[in-house]
């Protein structure tokens, strides 16, 4: 890794940002990207979203990265002037005892300590035992009244320790969990710009408050709304003793991005990223994850109508203390597996679990129409073949239909269509000058079918293909026995109105 990304990696991870106060994390971002992302935006969580257009229409892609980390909340300031604390996040309490910290207030950092009786004052049964984060204090070293002067309830605490190289392309330091993601989501920005942009817009979406539920996820997604989306976090490495491989997988630091499986991640965008990692020759690993993850991804992929979603991790050693440990090759890696994703994506990608070889358009085409025309499930799907069953079956039909009627749902009588090439489609269809209604028998559009040459069958398809619009020619609704809501000409008083809230969604008649 060059020396220039490493020292700002260096700078994210040395910047505070406890839950909730991600502000000065956030100034690094924007400064960082103002130059690649074409534009940015951040919302009122405090989540910044900076977006680099595509080059053409092809799937937009969001890379969500928190940007907090866990810390501490002053809740009580004695009348000695030390600190009570609670947890901002999942802190563990048995590594705080003799931590140096920094409290933060408005006018600045100050070191801290976090104080807790000597072994020699603790009765040995309690020796045993955690000290709870309410036995511990955090001493400012300064008077009560200086402390009570700069600090105030709700001001908050890190850890006060760094980023440091240590090891064979190692490096240890507070809070990669996760802003080593909030580095690699501005790396694959900008190795984006370098390449030509991405198919579709590629949002960079550095999110706030993970640590305490996917807040900030949550609003990003729903407001970026994009079509594909990738959470990136830290994993737990499992290449140290005391962990059980066969509970947690063998997870290990500088054999790659770990892309992660199960029903929290959409298959697709599994596969795709397991596909770019063999194209490219990347180190990859792969981990369970039978329910929801612990990350953005649980919050993006409800999001909406769904969002497909994927999770690629690096990684690390000693999870939410001061000494977190990543490889730094795996960080490079990452960014090329997920830039590569990125530039894979074309107009054809789609992300139906289930459905092979298909685009977007060929999807929406297959599942149009009534539900009684699918024939599914389809393990290849074959749009010729599609349309060829179609015409077997509409040659199928009976020369005399029994007589039923064709339904319209409720939903298609009010939503009346309005436009001249609906009536000109239509009129194409049946091959005369008549508009055939919701109340036809198929009988009657069996008879109005058979001068343009088409089967009930294929009437009936070509009914629920098309919108149509109720004509205000009273002669053309004695012929075809169709009857106009109230409010509109030639209505029948016994049939309910049909009132759009939106004028312009009004026929004109």
């Amino acid at each position: 890794m060059k020396k220039k990304q490493v020292r700002f990696l260096k700078k994210l991870v040395e910047t505070p940002s406890a839950t909730g106060a991600e502000e000065r994390v956030a100034d690094l971002v924007r400064e960082r990207l103002q130059d690649s992302a074409d534009w940015m935006h951040t919302d009122s969580m405090g989540s910044v979203h900076a977006t680099l257009d595509g080059r053409e229409d092809g799937p937009s892609l969001m890379l969500s990265a928190h940007m907090d980390e866990i810390g501490l909340m002053v809740t009580y300031i004695s009348d000695e002037g030390f600190l009570s604390v609670a947890a901002i996040g999942g802190v563990d309490a048995a590594v705080l005892p003799g931590m140096r910290v920094d409290m933060h207030t408005a006018s600045g950092t100050l070191r801290g300590v976090v104080g807790r009786k000597p072994i020699h004052l603790i009765d040995a049964d309690d020796r045993k035992q955690v000290t709870p984060l309410d036995k511990l204090v955090i001493d400012l070293g300064l008077s009560a009244k200086k402390v009570k002067e700069l600090v105030r309830i709700g001001d908050t605490i890190t850890y006060g320790v760094g980023f440091e190289r240590f090891g064979h392309g190692l490096a240890v330091s507070r809070a990669f969990d996760d802003k080593v993601g909030v580095f690699i989501a501005c790396r694959v920005m900008e190795e984006l710009r370098g390449y030509g942009r991405a198919s579709g817009d590629f949002t960079a979406a550095i999110t706030v408050q993970e640590e305490i539920g996917t807040r900030g996820a949550m609003t990003s997604a729903h407001s970026i709304d994009p079509d594909v989306a990738l959470a990136f976090d830290v994993t737990h490495a499992t290449d140290y003793p005391g962990i059980d491989k066969s509970k947690h997988g063998d997870i290990r630091l500088g054999k790659g991005p770990v892309i992660a499986r199960g029903p929290n991640i959409n298959p697709c965008v599994f596969e795709r990223l397991v596909a770019a990692a063999k194209e490219e020759g990347i180190p990859y690993q792969i981990e369970a994850e039978p329910g929801v993850t612990g990350t953005d991804a649980r919050a993006i992929q409800v999001t909406r109508d769904g969002i497909p979603t994927g999770l690629i991790s690096i990684p690390l050693r000693y999870m939410h203390t001061p000494t977190e440990v990543i490889s730094l090759k795996d960080v490079q890696n990452a960014v090329r597996l997920i830039t590569m994703f990125a530039l894979n994506l074309e107009r054809e990608t789609h992300f139906i679990p289930g459905i092979d070889n298909i685009g977007f358009d060929d999807a929406e085409d297959l599942f149009d129409g009534d539900a009684d025309d699918a024939q599914g499930p389809y393990s290849e799907v074959d749009i010729e073949a599609y349309a060829e069953d179609i015409d077997e079956e509409a040659a199928d039909e009976p020369d005399e239909p029994p007589a039923r009627r064709i339904e319209f749902t409720e939903e298609m009588k009010e939503l009346i269509a309005m436009a001249d090439e609906a009536k000109r489609l239509t009129r194409e269809i049946t091959g005369v000058g008549a508009m055939p209604g919701p109340d036809m028998t198929s009988a009657e559009a069996a008879a109005l079918a058979e001068g343009a040459g088409e089967s009930a069958s294929q009437m009936a398809h070509s009914l629920d293909a098309v919108t149509f619009e109720y004509a205000s020619d009273a002669e053309v609704m004695r012929s075809t026995d169709a009857r106009a809501p109230a409010g509109f000409p030639g209505a029948e008083s016994g049939l309910p109105a049909c009132d759009p809230a939106d004028e312009t969604l009004r026929p004109e008649l």
